[in-house]
């Protein structure tokens, strides 16, 4: 049976990204650790890679950002649309309150908006420029 464990999340500096997943969506690490060798260079296919992981957990699933050594090449565009574009959609109780306490430094595409289906949607933006969905459904 297929189920979520986590949904990862590559990162170029990973105490900012903690930080900043802390701060903005008031969650706690529960898991920090290293990974190397031979092994996971070969699985993940980076010659010589190394990771450095931090995981929060949310109703089960965990959301994984990983630091990379070697680091890759930044994304040149990560606009939603484009296909392989990827995106972390958390849901929130109350969408409003949420895009009120906001810290104004964190980038959004819009302010809070409600969908033909009725769910209300905000999009922002972590430090790297990964899109995170914010909902009410």
């Amino acid at each position: 049976m297929t189920r979520p464990h986590h949904f990862g999340v590559t990162v170029t500096d990973l105490d900012r990204a903690v930080e900043f997943y802390r701060h903005t969506f008031d969650l706690d690490a529960v898991e920090r650790f290293s990974v190397s060798g031979a092994a996971f260079a070969d699985g993940v296919g980076v010659e010589g890679a190394t990771g450095r992981f931090a995981h929060f957990v949310l109703d089960g699933a965990r959301i994984e950002l990983v630091e990379y050594d070697p680091a890759g090449p930044a994304r040149d565009d990560p606009t939603v649309n484009r296909p392989g574009a990827t995106h972390l959609g958390l849901a929130v109780d109350d969408l409003d309150a949420f895009y009120a306490d906001l810290d104004p430094t964190v980038e959004t595409i819009s302010e809070p908006r409600t969908t033909e289906s009725g769910t209300r949607i905000l999009f922002v933006r972590d430090p790297d420029g990964t899109l995170i969905e914010i909902l009410e459904p």
